[in-house]
């Protein structure tokens, strides 16, 4: 199998008590490099874009250059769009070729947020195996121009998560539970891990009916990440570590090589940085050898 849904790794990774890193990319290097990582250390992978890297790049862009690596990969490989507010651009992204969906509905109210989702939801799953993904409560921070401040987070209630997951019809549910998108600005973030363990309870542990995410990865201690995966967390999202391997190797490259006008080397360094960097957090999500 290679090109796949998030559904179809999830389900897998919930049963067996690893997670899968969903990683943001923003161009076909950082792609080619994610993959080239969850190849070494035959890992289930989703490569992950955001909703403004999706309009900016063009979704069937992006869509193109997916199956062209991911077809040829011996490992699962699925392409999901990530926080994606719009329900018309969900349907454009599931036309155009992704194999996942997220609807963010999570600023509106419970029923408007249940009522986007499954429309979203019965969209994709009418197109064919294309998994969705829905959020409750919001995650702080700021991703791809997408702010959150802290007085506006509200975090998922347990009991609101099942019947949202029971009335949706997502696959795959993140919960907010107190991570942050962007950098934590302490090594100590407020993070409810009784609350991601309660609603873990509510929905899977009678078993894996709706594999769950955790949103905010960039920052946390290799222990925290290891407790929130041992608590349920499925998928595992990350974007800003991505971001600041790209900017720092690119910067550091050409501040070492300034009389250097070669941009196929820039990318070679990139390239390197990125699959070490994936391959550091397959490793500490336990998916290596899933695949």
């Amino acid at each position: 199998m290679t090109v796949a849904n998030a559904k179809e790794v999830l389900f897998k990774a919930a049963e067996g008590k690893y997670a899968v890193g969903a990683f943001n990319v923003t161009h076909l290097i950082q792609m080619q490099a994610v993959v080239a990582a969850a190849v070494n250390r035959k890992a289930p992978l989703i490569i992950q874009t955001s909703f403004p890297t999706a309009k900016f790049l063009n979704p069937k862009v992006l869509a193109a250059m997916f199956r062209a690596i991911a077809e040829d990969a011996p490992i699962p490989v699925c392409l999901h769009l990530d926080h994606c507010e719009e329900a018309s651009y969900c349907k454009t992204c599931a036309d155009a070729g992704y194999t996942s969906i997220m609807i963010d509905a999570s600023k509106q109210s419970l029923e408007t947020n249940i009522e986007q989702t499954r429309h979203v939801a019965e969209y994709c799953h009418g197109l064919g195996k294309i998994s969705v993904e829905g959020e409750l409560g919001t995650v702080c921070g700021v991703e791809d121009h997408v702010e959150v401040a802290e007085d506006q987070v509200s975090l998922c209630d347990p009991e609101q998560a099942l019947e949202y997951v029971e009335r949706s019809g997502v696959d795959i549910f993140a919960p907010a539970i107190g991570t942050a998108h962007g950098l934590y600005r302490t090594d100590t973030p407020r993070i409810d891990f009784d609350r991601l363990d309660k609603i873990s309870g509510l929905i899977n542990g009678r078993g894996i009916r709706t594999p769950l995410v955790i949103h905010g990865g960039t920052g946390l201690r290799a222990d925290v990440v290891k407790r929130l995966v041992a608590l349920g967390g499925s998928k595992f999202n990350v974007s800003t570590d991505l971001k600041m391997t790209l900017i720092d190797t690119t910067f550091n490259y050409i501040s070492e090589h300034r009389e250097e006008y070669n941009p196929g080397r820039i990318d070679a360094a990139v390239r390197k940085a990125v699959v070490e960097k994936i391959e550091y957090w397959i490793e500490l999500l336990g998916s290596a050898g899933k695949a």
